[in-house]
């Protein structure tokens, strides 16, 4: 028994009134009967046209005598009971229901070929990177671009501000004070287009930057075949090599951007044969491998790196391969640290200042 079954008075037969009201009407009779019941009735999911004309047909309507509204409220209940299933209207209410379940770019398919925007596309737009929003904004008016920025955290705006040419911050900046007169559905119209813009774009395969996914493979890559690669990188594409090196962080690169404070962190979360494994084979491996090997050790408490020193004077021969992926081992736990947040490393560019 549904909650409508519960406010339903008693029947008494059919009546001719019954018989002669129109579908509206009835409507009517079911929605005035149900806020004088108290029930909450979200008419605002209706669109505006069945909304107007529901509020228009309640203001015409005077009374209705208790055996007709009887028969009307029984009638609608025994049609909701009869219902098994129903169905989301229109594509907006399928992709509501669908949000999450089918892919992002499916979705912005179905919108841009129905031409349905979202109810508010600022929550999207808000959600969108600097770097992607910059070039939308630049691309429309000063005006526009004030909006936008107004839309936007206060924070967010500094940022994007101190990302432009400082003629244009002060053009936007300006525009600012001609806001005020900026109508609500002029505002949606500029979200609406913005994220118009961002669904234009074609959806790429891959979502992180070719340097960093190439950094990324060279990182666990022996060391040899890594610099035979950047040098071949560095004849053939000087920038794209600079860039793939500033993606990538192996044992070598621990003194010029781990802080010595964290190493003692990082020292807790591997395990100490292969921490030792690593450390000796870097220390007879090559100069800038020894380096970092020796800055680890004396970053630790003197005790903790005396027992290290005493445990790799003890270690044989290591196998090149069992070496490299112990120094992989440490570079790959300083960098799960740095993303979890324990650790901050230094950025390439603030190492060479």
């Amino acid at each position: 028994m549904n909650e409508l079954t519960r406010f339903t008075p008693p029947m008494n037969g059919n009546s001719p009134a019954r018989q002669s009201l129109s579908l509206r009407q009835k409507a009517a009779i079911i929605v005035r009967y149900l806020l004088n019941e108290g029930a909450d009735v979200e008419l605002a999911a209706l669109s505006d046209e069945l909304q107007a004309e529901l509020t228009r047909q309640m203001g015409h309507m005077c009374h209705v005598d208790r055996e007709t509204l009887a028969q009307v409220v029984g009638e609608f209940a025994q049609e909701l009971e009869g219902i098994g299933l129903s169905f989301p209207r229109g594509i907006a209410a399928a992709l509501s229901d669908l949000d999450g379940r089918i892919s992002a770019q499916a979705a912005a398919h179905l919108r841009r070929s129905a031409g349905i925007h979202q109810d508010d596309p600022w929550s999207r737009i808000k959600g969108i990177d600097n770097d992607t929003l910059l070039p939308l904004i630049n691309a429309e008016s000063i005006e526009v671009g004030a909006v936008i920025l107004s839309k936007l955290d206060v924070a967010r705006a500094a940022n994007l501000l101190a990302m432009m040419p400082g003629a244009q911050a002060r053009r936007i900046t300006c525009a600012m004070s001609r806001t005020s007169a900026v109508t609500p559905d002029a505002v949606l119209r500029i979200g609406q287009s913005i994220v118009a813009q961002i669904d234009d774009v074609p959806p790429r395969a891959f979502s992180s930057p070719p340097a960093d996914r190439l950094g990324a493979i060279l990182n666990l890559s022996p060391s040899a075949t890594r610099d035979e690669l950047l040098s071949g990188l560095d004849d053939d594409d000087a920038e794209f090599a600079k860039n793939v090196r500033a993606a990538i962080f192996t044992f070598a690169s621990i003194p010029a951007r781990l802080g010595a404070r964290d190493v003692p962190i990082l020292a807790r979360e591997l395990d100490q044969g292969r921490l030792v494994t690593a450390l000796s084979f870097a220390s007879a491996a090559d100069a800038n491998a020894a380096e970092a090997a020796e800055f680890i050790l004396n970053a630790l408490p003197g005790r903790m790196a005396n027992t290290l020193r005493e445990e790799m004077d003890e270690t044989g021969t290591i196998r090149p391969d069992i070496g490299e992926e112990a120094m992989n081992t440490v570079a790959a736990t300083i960098r799960d640290l740095a993303t979890q947040g324990q650790i901050e490393l230094l950025d390439v560019d603030d190492t060479q200042t």
